[in-house]
């Protein structure tokens, strides 16, 4: 389903995500790869402590080899305990990016929201890391989330324009956005009108504005898709990744 700036998409696939992923993953799929290496790590982060996360190598990565994107994948908030990031990567990030052939890294939120001091520095110290030690593209970094994690997406898109070069914020509150700060960074925003946690209007309203700028923008508002039932909202992250995919391809 082609997606451009000016155009609203429609979707309401009603599935599980695991469901969804054995979906993304069946053969003669043309996103369909090789399930990627999963890892369980810790990062330290300097003068606060331990910020575990999950790394995933995708089917056939060579380190010595063509560089990968990398996409950052922040968890939704409620859940606690160690590798909440991983479990969100596993059945909603990675299945649905997988066509994305990519570096993919999950931490779990170092402190109560993704936006503090100690998580923005944690965070991107940790990126820093995964680019040093692994083939990775600089010009194709996505950073994607899920409410919580839709909000931090926002947040390290705006605040880290030169090192970010997509974003997809899924279910995650905008709040009140300056269009120069995200430069020339593609945005793909997915939210459900009957969002029964987080506004739709102010996603809706973000997109307009970020339109109005002349910036590369879309926007998929799904239908009665409700907050908590996040494998409904695989299918369209998926065509938000191809999206992204194509802006990256036609720089």
């Amino acid at each position: 389903m082609p997606v451009v700036s000016s155009r609203l998409l429609t979707a309401a696939v009603i599935v599980t995500a695991i469901a969804t992923a054995a979906t993304l993953a069946s053969p003669g799929d043309a996103h369909a790869q090789g399930p990627p290496s999963m890892e369980h790590r810790v990062f330290t982060i300097d003068g606060h402590g331990r910020m575990p996360y999950a790394l995933s190598l995708p089917d056939g990565y060579d380190p010595d080899g063509e560089p990968r994107p990398l996409v950052l994948a922040l968890h939704p908030g409620g859940i606690t305990g160690a590798y909440y990031g991983s479990r969100n990567l596993q059945t909603i990030f990675e299945p649905a990016l997988r066509g994305l052939g990519a570096v993919m890294v999950a931490p779990d939120v170092p402190t109560r929201r993704w936006s503090s001091v100690v998580a923005d520095r944690g965070v991107m110290a940790l990126l820093e890391e995964i680019i040093d030690q692994h083939a990775i593209d600089r010009s194709r970094i996505l950073v994607t989330g899920f409410s919580l994690g839709g909000a931090g997406t926002w947040f390290f898109a705006g605040q880290h324009a030169d090192f970010f070069t997509g974003a997809i914020p899924v279910a995650g509150r905008a709040g009140d956005i300056d269009p120069d700060a995200f430069g020339d960074m593609p945005i793909h925003i997915i939210h459900s009108r009957v969002d029964e946690v987080v506004p739709f209007e102010p996603a809706e309203a973000a997109f307009r504005q970020l339109e109005a700028a002349g910036h590369p923008v879309a926007f998929t508002p799904l239908e009665g898709v409700g907050h908590f039932n996040m494998g409904s909202y695989v299918e369209s992250l998926r065509t938000a990744g191809d999206w992204v995919a194509a802006q990256w391809d036609a720089r």
